[in-house]
């Protein structure tokens, strides 16, 4: 054989192991590798949540009117004043009911009169009439006069008694302890009380109780419950939370715009005097909030063993007899399944009973293709030349 033709052999031959062995590393190269992904039994503080938007608002809150018309003589008392109940902050003008207070008790004293002298005279004829000493026609005179003026006493009775009170009314005391927030008149004002009792003032009870009523959507209120912590952030105090507690849920829907809502009331402890009065909150209401529970990855109770895989990667499985939820334990090469009591859960975790803290989980089965090449690269010949530079 000539020294040229064995040359190219040796080439022939260097070229068909290079194509053999770069087979060989791409095949080995993209195999794919499967691993089992474990978590761990810890604690953690398990929670989900309702949001919405209130108003904060005084738990006692009186407006403050007058059931009489009549000129604003005085005021007492200004916004942000402390009040006790009884207080006079207000009088109006009492020159007009006290003429009337007056009138009535003129007429008072002469339909008594009217009624003494009548029952004196009713009395009389009574006697004779038994008697038989005055006739039909005088006792029934008698008789008449005196159910007249007992009308009449009682009636000038019932007015005195109403224009006693519109003068007590004339006179505005505060209902209650607590601290004026509004005041909506000035002296020398006239109020007319004719269908409706206008308000002169609002009174708010212990500022430093207060209350959010917040505007639930109807989607969300079947998990709100009385007792349940809420949170809150006003404007105000953007870097303040507050914190209070759900007292009623109200039944009554609102409907603004096609979208149901319903109040919520929310107790809002108010010590340092922070939350005013008509300010907006951002509420959260904890709906579920457990501190301190063990849990499992979810992934975890749906984890379902594939003995042949798993055998290959060096595991034996022990299978038990459950009747609920169950994990698989990783105990060194063994995967042991425990049956597990389930409680609350969120969108990783579920609290559960039955392991230790610490214990090692078994959640999923995952596979990973290792690329010979970085993304983006393509194959070419070995013998082709390269890229100009």
């Amino acid at each position: 054989m000539k020294k040229k033709n064995i040359k190219w052999l040796i080439i022939i031959g260097i070229a068909l192991l290079a194509a053999l062995a770069l087979f060989f590393v791409k095949k080995h190269a993209n195999k794919e590798v499967i691993s089992l992904e474990t978590g761990l039994v810890s604690r953690i503080n398990i929670s989900n949540s309702v949001t919405a938007t209130g108003t904060v608002e005084p738990v006692t809150e009186v407006e403050v009117g007058t059931q009489v018309s009549g000129i604003i003589k005085k005021i007492y008392v200004d916004y942000n004043d402390e009040v006790k109940n009884g207080q006079v902050i207000a009088e109006m003008d009492k020159v007009t009911l006290q003429a009337e207070y007056e009138s009535a008790q003129a007429t008072l004293n002469s339909a008594k009169s009217k009624y003494e002298y009548a029952k004196k005279e009713y009395e009389r004829s009574k006697a004779l009439k038994e008697k038989d000493l005055i006739s039909d026609a005088e006792w029934d005179e008698t008789e008449y006069n005196y159910n007249s003026s007992l009308s009449a006493y009682k009636q000038a009775q019932s007015s005195i008694t109403k224009v006693k009170m519109n003068l007590g009314y004339a006179t505005i005391t505060s209902p209650i302890d607590g601290v004026v927030i509004s005041r909506a008149v000035e002296e020398g004002q006239t109020v007319a009380a004719g269908f409706s009792t206008p308000t002169l003032f609002t009174i708010a009870a212990n500022l430093t109780e207060m209350e959010v009523v917040a505007d639930v959507d109807e989607a969300d209120i079947g998990q709100v419950k009385e007792g349940q912590r809420v949170e809150f952030n006003v404007d105000a105090y953007p870097d303040d939370t507050f914190e209070g507690t759900v007292k009623q849920v109200r039944l009554e829907a609102t409907t603004t715009s096609n979208v149901v809502t319903y109040e919520v009331v929310i107790d809002a402890p108010n010590p340092d005097l922070k939350l005013k009065p008509g300010l907006t909150a951002n509420v959260t209401i904890y709906t579920l909030d457990k501190q301190n529970v063990l849990s499992v990855p979810n992934k975890a109770l749906r984890f379902n063993p594939d003995e042949a895989v798993l055998k290959d990667l060096g595991y034996s499985i022990e299978r038990s007899e459950v009747s609920g939820k169950s994990v698989w334990v990783v105990d060194g090469s063994t995967l042991r399944q425990v049956e597990v009591e389930t409680g609350s859960s969120n969108s990783e975790r579920t609290e559960i009973e039955g392991l230790a803290e610490g214990a090692v989980v078994a959640v999923s089965m995952s596979s990973t293709t290792p690329k010979a090449e970085k993304e983006g690269s393509t194959e070419r010949s070995p013998f082709a030349p390269g890229p100009r530079k």
